[in-house]
């Protein structure tokens, strides 16, 4: 039966995915469960998203093990909203901002709240959510890594600097580097003259974060992209890295300059963006370790047990 040595069941619930983990004793995943049903594909409000649940997970709901969610379905427009909580704001307190949710099939589901925080240079409102989850299971892991200082860059879509110190997020910034990135690869000019498909080019990147740390005029920045095409001073193959490039530079040029210096960095995301941004750090002259392992089954648990419930 899958519930006989379930403790917790833990939802990393998504915009476009649903990851389900089934939890045993010390938070050893026993099972992993993914679908389709996004918080973003779910229409129906409450009733569409625990029917989602019960078709990818009900019978592990049977066992009567508490059962944890973060991400997108804790937002405005998830199955109930789990409202931001102000920064600075101690990871291990997590649990008292729990917003429970009566399922009406039976059980209940808690969900995690996202982070808020204020720009000190800019003073422009900043929200995360999901990524809370995975910097309590980085810390979980590593509970002395922020103890003097840890900047965790969360590359992605909306890429994420988060300022850790003794286990208390002090604060981050959010960069829109991946969303615009595809949106000019795909609907601008930019991408008329690049191949799709082209392999990574490793001295286009270089070039592309090379420039964006001589210069901070993106808009002539990007341009470039097109010019140098139509002159033939870089290879169609090479302009999408070159682009990337680009943008990656340009954001760590930003938020260099807003973190500690000496405080060491951790990446945390999937291996293949993650080493773009390590690659680019490193010619920034700053060294970074990447994880990669996915941290949100283990944030949940962290979370769980701060609850008491494990």
């Amino acid at each position: 039966m899958p519930g006989t040595d379930t403790t917790l069941i833990a939802l990393d619930w998504g915009s476009t995915q649903l990851r389900a983990y089934r939890l045993g004793d010390a938070g050893a995943v026993q099972e992993l469960r993914t679908s389709g049903d996004g918080a973003s594909r779910i229409s129906g409000g409450a009733t569409g998203f625990e029917d989602a649940l019960r078709r990818l997970a009900g019978d592990w709901l049977d066992s009567g093990a508490p059962v944890l969610g973060c991400g997108m379905v804790g937002s405005a427009h998830g199955w109930r909203e789990a409202p931001y909580v102000d920064c600075p704001l101690a990871l291990d307190a997590l649990h008292q901002h729990l917003v429970p949710v009566v399922m009406t099939g039976g059980g209940t589901l808690h969900l995690v709240p996202g982070l808020r925080d204020r720009g000190a240079e800019d003073g422009l409102p900043d929200v995360l959510r999901g990524e809370e989850t995975q910097l309590a299971g980085l810390l979980a892991a590593q509970p002395a890594a922020s103890s003097a200082g840890l900047t965790v860059v969360l590359p992605g879509t909306h890429s994420k600097w988060v300022r850790l110190r003794a286990g208390r997020v002090d604060g981050f910034a959010t960069h829109l580097t991946g969303e615009l990135f595809a949106l000019l690869r795909e609907q601008s000019v930019l991408g008329r003259l690049m191949v799709a498909g082209a392999a990574f080019d490793g001295a286009g990147f270089d070039r592309g974060v090379a420039a964006a740390r001589q210069s901070r005029d993106l808009t002539r920045l990007l341009f470039s992209v097109r010019s140098l095409g139509l002159l033939g001073e870089l290879a169609p193959e090479a302009l999408e890295s070159y682009l990337s490039g680009l943008l990656i530079g340009a954001e760590l040029a930003a938020a260099l300059c807003t973190i500690v210096p000496e405080a060491p960095i951790a990446l945390v995301g999937e291996p293949t963006l993650g080493e773009l941004y390590r690659r680019a750090l490193a010619l920034a002259g700053r060294e970074a370790r990447l994880h990669t392992a996915p941290l949100a089954a283990d944030g949940l648990w962290h979370i769980a047990r701060g609850a008491g419930w494990v």
